[in-house]
């Protein structure tokens, strides 16, 4: 519990990234072996091709850009996270080594052919009007499997939800989802208690009821990418990760997490003063 006599308005105090590391994990679901010795390869609307030949705890990749992609040819290898979400769907997770101030989080949906890879990228220096840690979502699809439904898109329909999160028998949140570009947390339970911020967010649709879930802090320098399972409003899942410097300021901290979540309450506005439309 954070101590009363505590300034919860002075920034300056706050808990660094990785200091909220140890025992938030808590939660987290195991890594999943089911994509051990699978060839996955991605293209997006540019003809941009990735190969993923994932290992047990590794993943070989390799990157050959599109036509108007200003990325050069890459091939490495780098550790990797996996998560069965939902049947034939996939949380992938990895922070290159060569690169450090970049993490990779693939979103892998074997029944319908979408895929979704969002790049958290740490900033060099700090750029005004924007948060230190920036976030590149970049929709594509998998080879060999013929598209079905909807491809990932922004959605709206989390405005207005109030969910409680529990990472763990010492961490818990609440996320106020306000609208397309904002939501505000507070701090339930943990190192963090009575600390709360509204911070930008982007939510993309995966399947229907199941979103993924990024947020950008600008106290801390820190991202966070999740995805959540809303199907069931009383038992809601997620999977995520959080990014950024540690508590020097140079250092990338990376490491994934878990929660269980419950549906609070839903505020509905007058159509005027509805963001979500």
């Amino acid at each position: 519990m954070t101590d009363t006599a505590t300034n919860l308005s002075d920034t300056s105090t706050w808990l660094p990234l990785d200091g909220l590391a140890p025992g938030f994990d808590a939660n987290k679901a195991p890594h999943s072996l089911d994509l051990v010795g699978r060839e996955v390869a991605v293209v997006d609307e540019r003809g941009t091709r990735i190969v993923h030949r994932f290992a047990e705890g590794t993943v070989d990749w390799e990157y050959q850009p599109g036509a108007g992609d200003p990325t050069e040819a890459t091939a490495k290898t780098d550790a990797y996270e996996a998560v069965k979400v939902d049947e034939e769907l996939y949380y992938v997770q990895f922070h290159h080594e060569y690169l450090p101030n970049e993490a990779v989080t693939l979103v892998l949906d074997f029944r319908s052919g979408h895929a979704l890879a969002v790049i958290s990228v740490i900033l060099p220096e700090p750029e005004a009007g924007k948060t230190r840690v920036q976030q590149i979502f970049v929709p594509s699809q998998i080879e060999g499997i013929e598209l079905t439904g909807d491809a990932p898109a922004p959605t709206t329909t989390l405005i207005g939800r109030r969910v409680q999160w529990v990472y763990s028998p010492v961490h818990a949140y609440e996320h106020i989802y306000l609208s397309p570009q904002w939501y505000t947390w507070q701090c339930l339970a943990g190192p963090e208690r009575g600390l709360a911020d509204t911070d930008e967010n982007s939510v993309w649709q995966i399947r229907p009821g199941i979103y993924v879930f990024a947020w950008r802090e600008k106290v801390i320098p820190c991202a966070s990418v999740t995805i959540a399972d809303h199907r069931d409003a009383r038992a809601i899942r997620s999977h995520g990760v959080l990014f950024g410097l540690d508590e020097s300021g140079e250092v990338p901290t990376h490491f994934t997490f878990g929660a269980h979540g419950r549906l609070i309450s839903v505020t509905v506005h007058p159509d005027e003063y509805d963001t979500s439309r």
